[in-house]
């Protein structure tokens, strides 16, 4: 790429303006693979060109996480640093901004024990939860963004020969991210409008209920009163409008907890901390989870679904048309945050409290007693393809398309 150095500086601009949205005065965390150096120092001089009054980096090294999972003790796994949990919580309240350059490696821990791995998420995960009702409830600016790693660029583009993969995969991330010749950030805005306007639509039908059908799958979701659908970006407690995932394509919700009945299969592989799952079929009786295979990975999605008794019920339903520009590039990602972007999915654990009315004020049980799914997990699976239909239930019962053949109706 003749203009690679103009489209990098482009995507940082965009990431610090768009993503987290920083504003003058304001704190950054940036996590970053060590291999993303190039963007991270453009990104934090953008983040000071912004008014940032501190840009902290956490660099990750992969690497350094496998040695530890095969070599560490048991004990290791189960332990998360106090003081480490500490840091975030106070970061959040002082109203900092996370931006975090998730590219995890698809066959990093191929092999190593899945409950090594499942209980050292799960203990972050507990240590984490206050902060994570940051997060969650957009109390302050976060998003998750895609640069290529090496490890990264060598699972998706398998087929190119190998001095070609890390150009092909910044060309992907550039334009998945709406970065060329014009301007991103007034592209952006545009995008977010029209994303708005498929929001609002969809909040106007106040479905009852929603039916998937595709090969593998017949599932009945209930929706929970006063659900809202969401999407583009949404605002902070300081008022600041911020996109948590770059790129992003789809409007969700939250289903009724206990109202999911049916079979789903899911249609692209999941990259679940490093570990590789394909072909999930998940059966739903009142909500729970009664039943579930996978192709490969089958002992990864039972480690999955033992985190907690929320990790048996669905938190999020999202709409994505088959035919949206990542699903049009005919390539799967191995990454949720851009294979989610090409299909509809559904996420196992916690719903965003967001997507209830008056929902970002209520104790877990108040969520419980809505409706809402509660967890220390919230993972996304893909669920959308080209045969996919969806009938939504209107307030009166009547039946209407709002998905044929993968597309909205």
């Amino acid at each position: 790429m003749d203009n690679f150095n103009q489209l990098l500086e482009k995507y940082a601009e965009l990431v610090v303006r768009v993503g987290v949205n920083i504003q003058p005065g304001q704190l950054l965390i940036v996590q970053a693979p060590i291999e993303t150096v190039d963007l991270t120092r453009l990104i934090v001089g953008k983040a000071y060109e912004a008014g940032a009054k501190l840009v902290q980096v956490e660099w990750i090294d992969e690497m350094i996480s496998q040695i530890r999972y095969e070599k560490a003790p048991d004990g290791s796994f189960s332990f998360y640093p106090k003081w480490e949990a500490d840091k975030m919580e106070q970061f959040a309240e002082a109203g900092g901004a996370l931006l975090h350059i998730k590219v995890p490696d698809p066959e990093l821990l191929h092999g190593v024990d899945s409950l090594r791995v499942s209980t050292a998420v799960k203990a972050a995960a507990i240590a984490r939860e206050k902060f994570s009702q940051y997060t969650r409830n957009n109390i302050i600016s976060w998003s998750l963004i895609k640069a290529p790693t090496r490890a990264w660029a060598n699972k998706v583009f398998a087929d190119l020969p190998e001095d070609q993969r890390i150009d092909a995969m910044w060309e992907a991330v550039f334009a998945i991210n709406r970065v060329g010749d014009g301007d991103p950030v007034l592209a952006w805005q545009e995008h977010i409008k029209q994303l708005k306007e498929r929001q609002e639509f969809m909040n106007n039908k106040r479905y009852r209920s929603l039916h998937y059908r595709a090969p593998g799958t017949d599932l009945r979701v209930k929706l929970p009163e006063g659900y809202k659908w969401l999407g583009g970006g949404d605002v902070n407690a300081s008022g600041t409008y911020f996109v948590a995932n770059m790129p992003t394509e789809e409007i969700y919700t939250m289903p009724h907890r206990a109202g999911v009945n049916g079979k789903v299969r899911s249609t692209l592989p999941l990259n679940l901390n490093g570990q590789l799952i394909e072909g999930i079929e998940l059966t739903f009786e009142n909500g729970k989870v009664t039943r579930f295979d996978a192709k490969s990975g089958r002992e990864h999605l039972a480690k999955l679904l033992e985190t907690d008794e929320g990790a048996t019920h669905l938190g999020e339903v999202a709409l994505v048309p088959h035919d949206s520009p990542i699903s049009r590039m005919n390539r799967v990602f191995y990454n949720t945050g851009v294979d989610e972007n090409a299909s509809c999915h559904f996420a196992l654990g916690s719903a965003y409290p967001v997507n209830i009315e008056g929902g970002t004020t209520l104790s877990k049980e108040q969520l419980l007693e809505r409706g809402a799914n509660v967890s220390l997990t919230h993972v996304d699976f893909m669920v959308g393809c080209a045969e996919l239909d969806i009938d939504g239930e209107l307030p009166d019962g009547t039946i209407e398309p709002v998905f044929r053949k993968g597309n909205w109706a």
